[in-house]
């Protein structure tokens, strides 16, 4: 298999929010990106300014892609990893949220909800391991979330959703370790995109802008660390008291 010189990354959900940031922040650094999400006019919209942004020369191929559509996430990814030349790093970045009230009768948003953050998750990461051990080395990161440790009112699902990811991630680690394969664990707090209404510098506990996040993750993601917290001040701090947080310091 022919491996490209300059480290490549693909990134899942990389047309808006966390994903999109991650894009600018990994160009400005001179990486060939891999980006997918569900809409391709984005996409194409965030190819254009990264070259007017970063330079003519960096190299960039998209590809359509719908997790929940799970049957179609290998395929997919594997012609996005040919056409690259081989890959070093997947940002498995996919993901939802929504403010869901249980008992109100939103079952369909939360099946939704865990769909796209659980089981579009799993097939993302079983596509890039595959392509890994065949490398015989390779990195995936997972997004999962400090709502991993913390309940949050009108936000079950998502933390639920969140928390599996992150013990997939955590046994992916211990499983692909022998194969060559590293398995980071990004967990952010509050970042302020628009993956949920509300979420505002200023209005929620240390929230920070998805600028912001992207160099601390891509940071975290350089160093190949098993986990991360973004941000690292006050969120590493706070830590042991995540799962213990009154609902007045959440902001809800």
């Amino acid at each position: 298999m022919k491996v490209t010189q300059t480290p490549t990354v693909v990134i899942t959900g990389a047309s808006s929010g966390i994903g999109r940031a991650l894009a600018h922040e990994l160009a400005r650094r001179g990486y060939a990106l891999g980006l997918t999400a569900r809409r391709m006019p984005l996409l194409e919209t965030l190819r254009s300014e990264l070259l007017a942004a970063h330079g003519e020369k960096i190299r960039i191929e998209l590809a359509s892609l719908d997790v929940c559509r799970t049957e179609s996430v290998s395929e997919t990814l594997h012609d996005l990893f040919a056409r690259l030349g081989g890959v070093e790093t997947v940002v498995v970045n996919a993901g939802v949220n929504d403010l869901i009230d249980i008992g109100a009768g939103q079952l369909e948003k939360e099946i939704n909800l865990i769909q796209t953050n659980v089981i579009g998750a799993i097939a993302t990461i079983d596509a890039a391991a595959k392509h890994f051990i065949q490398a015989g080395k390779g990195h995936i990161v997972g997004i999962s979330s400090l709502a991993s440790l913390q309940p949050i009112p009108r936000q079950a699902a998502y933390c639920a959703s969140k928390a599996a990811l992150a013990m997939y991630l955590a046994s992916a680690r211990m499983e692909l370790q022998a194969k060559g394969i590293d398995v980071t664990d990004i967990r952010p707090g509050y970042i302020a995109t628009d993956i949920v209404d509300g979420v505002e510098i200023g209005k929620l506990p240390f929230a920070i802008t998805a600028d912001q996040a992207a160099r601390e993750m891509v940071a975290l993601i350089e160093r190949r660390v098993k986990k991360g917290i973004v941000p690292r001040f006050p969120w590493a701090y706070v830590r042991p008291l995540l799962g213990h947080l009154p609902k007045r310091f959440l902001g809800v």
